[in-house]
Order: C-alpha cells, then structure tokens, then sequence
C-alpha cells in the first residue's frame, strides 16, 4: 500500500494518530525509530530551526519542497507537509500542490491567513475572505495527479471572528473537496469536544505546548473522533532544551562526557543516520 493510502486509511479512522513535527531529516528519522506512524514537515520547525527566525512568514515554496524531498528519502512513513498559505492566490497554490506532490508529500495543509501568516498562536493574525480561501481550497484539490494525495484545509477564523465563523469556514472547505479539516488556536476545552460534533470530515487538533488552546491527551481526543493529533513542535522544543542542556554544562565544566546522559551515545548517532547500511554500501563497490 503506498504512504498516501496508508494516511488516509489511518486518519478515516478517526483513532486520534499522533503525528510529530519533523524540521529536517534527522529529526523526522527519530520520529519514525520511535514508532510514530506518521510525519509532519512543520513550516514553524523549518522557519526556527533553518533560518532562526520566527514562524511569521519567512519560509517559502523552495525551502519546504526541499525539505520535503529529502524527509521523503531519509523515512517511509507518510508525511504531512505545512504548505502556509499556499505562498499566493489560488494559481500559487495550485503549483504548490504539484511541486509537493513531485516532491513526496502524502498530505498538503493550507491555511487561510492574510500573508504573511504567521504562527496560529501568535496575536495579530488576520484572515482572507471566505470565498477565496474557498477558491484555493479547490485549485489545491484539482491540481493534485494522485487523488489518494490528501488536501488539508486549516482556518484561523476563530482568533477574530470566533468559533462559528472558523466552523463555518471549515464546512465550506470540506465542501470544497478538503480531505481534512483544521480548526486552529480554539482556545476552550467546550470547543475541542464540539468540533467533531459539529463537522464530517476527518480533523485534526493542534496540540501546541505553551499554546492557547487546552492540551488534552491524545487518547480523548480518539475518543471524541479525532482524525489526527498534532504536536508540531515537540521534537524542536525537545531538541532545544537539549542542546541548553548539554552546552550549558560544556560552558561551566569545560568538558561533556558521553555517560553524563546530556548527549545520544556516539554509536547511537551513527545507528540513526544509518551508517550500517553505507558500511555494506561501501563495502558492495570496493
């Protein structure tokens, strides 16, 4: 079964998938050796953690097919790649949806921010009309070659306009053809148990830590329906309280150990970027 049938069959199912963000191969890798069945090629981790700029716009087309691509090549689970605003009007996005196709992604998000976006739990957001965050939804749906590729419509209405306006918006891109729905930044618990409730499709909820809306464990929110789980970030926040872990105490002991437990094991490392199999590899043509 390809990765795109994989994805839809796992998120129609409603079980509430947990699916990590990934912002470059290495940490997609680990979240794969971990067991999740699922990727998430997050724009917020590509903009922090490639530019070191915060998630308000900065990335572009180029950067996340790239990344993509080679998440594609390091990983076989299916990946779910954050395509921002589309980088346009409905013809951007149309090209979006064909380069990220050709690039590897199982499912393509799109949201509907006035560009530049920025982080759905960032102030200030502003949104585009309904009609034509309607309009890009469909250009998306009608631009993609394989109709097992999924398209996800996310809509951050509810920051100013409030949650039936956002829910509004989401019924109106699921009748566009979205594949999955994303309601971002509901900010109540009432809110997250109604969402399933109120729309058909497969959703998912964006569980951001440190964010604005509620964190609820994974297994209630399958119970409430919930297609996808989200945490787009905690592989980067992990990653960063390590390394300010680790080199705080290189600064202050001028030295770390490999059995302080602050670093992967140098043998670890070297399992994780599969140097085993380039071994052999090498080995075959000598």
């Amino acid at each position: 079964m390809s990765t795109r049938k994989q994805l839809k069959s796992m998120v129609e199912a409603r079980r509430g998938m947990l699916v990590p963000g990934a912002f470059n191969a290495l940490s997609a890798k680990v979240i794969e050796d971990l067991g999740f069945e699922a990727i998430y090629v997050t724009g917020a981790g590509v903009t922090n953690m490639w530019f070191g700029m915060p998630d308000q716009g900065f990335m572009g087309l180029s950067e996340i097919a790239d990344h993509t691509a080679r998440i594609r090549d390091a990983v076989s689970v299916p990946l779910i790649v954050d395509a921002d605003t589309g980088f346009g009007n409905a013809l951007n996005v149309h090209h979006t949806v064909r380069t990220l196709e050709r690039a590897g992604a199982d499912c393509i998000q799109f949201e509907d921010q006035v560009a530049p976006k920025r982080c759905g739990h960032f102030s200030g957001k502003e949104v585009i009309s309904t009609e034509e965050a309607v309009s890009k939804i469909k250009a998306a749906v009608d631009a993609r070659r394989d109709s097992d590729l999924m398209i996800m419509a996310r809509t951050d209405a509810a920051a100013n306009h409030g949650f039936e306006a956002a829910v509004e918006r989401a019924q109106r891109f699921a009748e566009a053809g979205a594949d999955i729905l994303f309601v971002e930044a509901v900010t109540t618990a009432a809110e997250i148990r109604a969402l399933p409730l109120r729309l058909n499709k497969p959703q998912l909820m964006n569980m951001v830590i440190g964010g604005k809306t509620p964190i609820f464990n994974a297994n209630e929110l399958a119970e409430m329906g919930y297609g996808i789980v989200l945490y787009a970030n905690a592989a980067l926040q992990g990653a960063l309280a390590g390394m300010q872990k680790a080199l705080a105490v290189l600064r202050d002991e001028k030295e770390v150990q490999e059995s302080s437990g602050l670093v992967t094991p140098f043998a670890e490392r070297q399992r994780l970027v599969d140097k085993p199999h380039w071994d052999k590899l090498e080995k075959r043509y000598s």
